[in-house]
């Protein structure tokens, strides 16, 4: 998707498509959603299959939307590829349910994901991510977003207790599922690409448990971590595991990858912000925040109406979908001044919803948040500059945010 928008244009609302992949991959959604906030907050869609949705795109209705479950729930999927048809795993998947079993799974689960357990990690994620720039080093061209798809399993995969054998599999079955049209990704059809990718990810993480159960190892890993999970005393069941599992498979690999990659173009392409970071370390936390916001890569959440719920000035009806567009809320004046501008000095930076917002606010968050500071830390240390050394390739996909390409190429810096 392209990140920094053109020039201002005149949108027929009535027109839009907003699930036309082509407006991701090769046109210019933030004009489109500019005048939505402006002039329809609340914007109804019928696509020609019959199915519709409602879309929300100022913050304060996406904080709404996806703050309180009483009035828009998640139980019956939360990505916009199950519109129409309820998520068959919805009410029992981590990220299709509502409080409080959704808090009775995520609270054990956050407490060895906070900004204080995983500070411990610091210092093996900074080894992972020198490694990850090493070739970089050499000055030729290197396909960042390419290979920034298998950073996160990189960093996460000992927390999660995945071996690094299985790693690129996993990388490449989480972007199937959140890009099933991308043709990096596509198996066949979206819907076959979407099918193979849950069951594979299903399975891998069923197979995982019993191999575990069968061995009797125990270690500190996450989705040990969740055979040990006891919501109202009860332990989980081998296939709630699993679709927990897969749940934290997803949230690990898909939206981070696409972050690294937005904030770097954007700062090859505003060279003054690269220099500003490199003179003033102490800016690097804020630009992570900054680049959260501009680049936004969970895209948007899909919620559904409990009851009648008027918002933005309409009413959506009762089992009606929402989709709340966070790709715009980063990007809403009222909340960001001269949003469209990459500002890593920007004072509010961190007041942007990329990790969400409400009960379902991403639970990795507090590592994500530390991978990037030390990427940058890293980047900002290592190269004088970057350039481009080749056209972006957008990511097919109206959920995820991202590129599937980025070459660049580095130079060393001489005095660090």
């Amino acid at each position: 998707m392209r990140l920094t928008p053109g020039p201002a244009r005149d949108v027929d609302l009535g027109g839009v498509d907003l699930f036309d992949l082509d407006l991701y991959t090769e046109g210019d959604p933030h004009p489109v959603w500019d005048v939505m906030r402006e002039k329809a907050p609340l914007h109804h869609q019928v696509l020609p299959d019959g199915r519709e949705f409602w879309s929300v795109t100022r913050f304060e209705d996406v904080c709404r939307v996806l703050g309180d479950h009483r009035e828009f729930t998640s139980e019956r999927g939360t990505v916009p590829t199950h519109l129409g048809t309820d998520d068959v795993a919805a009410g029992v998947l981590l990220t299709s349910t509502d409080p409080p079993r959704h808090t009775e799974v995520r609270r054990p689960l956050g407490s060895k994901l906070t900004a204080r357990a995983v500070k411990s990690w610091e210092d093996s994620i900074r080894g992972t991510i020198v490694r990850f720039l090493e070739p970089a080093l050499d000055g030729e061209p290197f396909d960042l977003a390419e290979r920034a798809l298998l950073l996160p399993a990189m960093v996460t995969g000992p927390l999660l207790g995945i071996p690094e054998q299985d790693w690129a599999e996993l990388v490449q079955l989480t972007a199937m599922v959140t890009a099933p049209s991308d043709p990096h990704f596509l198996q066949g059809s979206e819907a076959a690409t979407l099918a193979i990718s849950h069951h594979e990810l299903l399975t891998y993480v069923k197979e995982w448990v019993r191999t575990r159960r069968a061995s009797g190892l125990e270690d500190d890993s996450l989705l040990h971590h969740l055979m040990n999970v006891r919501p109202h005393g009860v332990p989980l069941t081998d296939e709630k595991i699993a679709l927990d599992g897969y749940s934290i498979l997803l949230g690990a690999n898909v939206t981070t990858p696409h972050t690294v990659s937005g904030t770097v173009q954007a700062l090859i392409e505003r060279p003054e912000q690269f220099a500003k970071a490199q003179a003033d370390p102490t800016l690097i936390p804020n630009l992570v925040e900054e680049g959260l916001r501009w680049t936004s890569a969970a895209c948007n959440f899909m919620r559904y109406a409990v009851d009648d719920v008027e918002i933005a000035g309409g009413t959506i009806p009762a089992r009606g979908a929402v989709v709340a567009w966070i790709g715009s809320a980063n990007r809403d004046a009222s909340q960001f001044p001269d949003p469209h501008t990459f500002d890593i000095t920007r004072a509010n930076a961190k007041r942007q919803v990329a990790f969400g917002f409400g009960p379902h606010f991403c639970i990795g968050a507090p590592l994500a948040r530390l991978t990037l500071r030390v990427f940058f830390e890293e980047l900002l240390q290592r190269f004088g500059s970057l350039d481009f050394a080749g056209e972006p390739q957008h990511l097919r996909s109206y959920f995820i945010a991202g590129m599937t390409h980025l070459p660049i190429t580095a130079q060393k810096r001489q005095t660090p």
